[in-house]
């Protein structure tokens, strides 16, 4: 039998790192879209529109620290209140932002962030209630220089 060499060696290790990596690569292509996020997180139910005060600059002059204010109309008690808010900005390598919880002793549900977004694109949110309903809010976002290695 023949030994290998060096240059082999390191020629099967390249192949093998590239074999161990391609499935990474496919779920990497499914993390960015974004109606996949609104599905898992909405269990298929459509949010309606209203009850979240959305406060995202229009433009963006670095994408890398993007002020991001939200508030969600909720009385905050036992019996209602906001359990969770996703946070998407469809145009990452990643659509998924932040998600946020709250319970009644929150107080209130709002919440002051810095996200990073890659490219002018739409961010939105989307807020769970503890009865199940679900509302949304969406704003677009000029950026004038890339964040998420743009």
């Amino acid at each position: 039998m023949k030994a290998i060499n060096r240059r082999q060696a390191f020629a099967l290790g390249g192949g093998f790192v590239m074999l161990t990596l391609m499935p990474m690569a496919a779920d990497a292509e499914v993390s960015n879209d974004a109606a996949k996020w609104i599905e898992k997180f909405t269990g298929g139910k459509q949010p309606v529109k209203g009850k979240i005060a959305l406060d995202l600059p229009e433009i963006a002059e670095n994408g890398n620290t993007v002020p991001l204010s939200l508030t969600v109309e909720s009385p905050m008690t036992t019996e209602s209140y906001v359990k969770e808010v996703m946070i998407l900005a469809d145009g990452n390598p990643n659509a998924g932002v932040a998600t946020l919880m709250f319970t009644p002793v929150s107080g209130k549900a709002e919440a002051s962030i810095r996200i990073r977004l890659a490219a002018t694109q739409n961010v939105v949110a989307i807020a769970k209630m503890s009865d199940g309903a679900l509302f949304t809010e969406q704003k677009t976002v000029k950026v004038t220089i890339g964040g998420c290695g743009g």
